[in-house]
C-alpha cells in the first residue's frame, strides 16, 4: 500500500508539473501590395533595404509590417505597443542580391538570431540609416569591411541608434 501511495503521488506531481504546449510561431509572410508600414503607412514594395514583420497573439494571421528594421526594434521597446509578440522576422541581408531593388528582399530570418550591422554608410529605402540583419556572420563582417559599422545582436542595438 505504501508503494502504491508513493507511485500515485509521483504520478500526480508529474502531471502537475507538465507545462502547456505552445504552438509554433507563425511563418513569415511575403510582402504583398497590401503590406503597408505600421508607422509610415507606405507600401513596403516602394522601399529597398531591410524590412520587418511582427506577429502578436491578438492578431496571429496578420503581421505588423515595418519599412525599416529600426522601426520594428523600436516597436518592441515602445511601452504603448503590444507586448504579446509571438514572432519577429527581418530581411536576411545575407541573401539579398540587389540592394536597390525593393522586391529583392524576400528572405526572412528570426530577428533574435540575426547579426545586425549598425553605424554603416548604407542608407536604407526610407532615406535613413538602419540596422541591417544578416544570418551569415561572415557576410556581415564583409559588409562592415566595405561599408563601416559594427556588429551587434537584437537586444544590443542601442536606443540612440534606433531613434536617430
Amino acid at each position: 500500500m505504501k508503494n502504491l501511495n508513493i507511485l500515485l503521488t509521483t504520478i500526480l506531481l508529474a502531471a502537475c508539473s507538465q507545462t502547456e504546449t505552445t504552438s509554433a510561431p507563425p511563418p513569415p509572410q511575403a510582402i504583398t501590395e497590401q503590406a503597408k508600414g505600421y508607422y509610415c503607412t507606405m507600401n513596403l514594395n516602394e522601399h529597398y533595404g531591410g524590412k520587418a514583420q511582427i506577429f502578436v497573439q491578438s492578431q496571429p494571421d496578420k503581421p505588423y509590417w515595418f519599412s525599416t528594421v529600426n522601426q520594428a526594434i523600436g516597436f518592441t521597446r515602445h511601452p504603448g505597443e503590444p507586448k504579446d509578440i509571438t514572432a519577429i522576422y527581418v530581411t536576411d541581408m545575407s541573401k539579398v542580391t540587389d540592394w536597390h531593388n525593393p522586391n529583392a528582399d524576400s528572405a526572412w530570418i528570426d530577428a533574435k538570431t540575426a547579426y545586425y550591422v549598425i553605424d554603416s554608410k548604407f542608407i536604407g529605402g526610407m532615406g535613413t540609416v538602419d540596422a541591417l540583419p544578416f544570418s551569415d556572420i561572415v557576410k556581415a563582417q564583409d559588409f562592415i569591411h566595405k561599408n563601416g559599422g559594427k556588429m551587434v545582436k537584437f537586444d544590443e542595438v542601442p536606443d540612440e541608434f534606433i531613434y536617430k
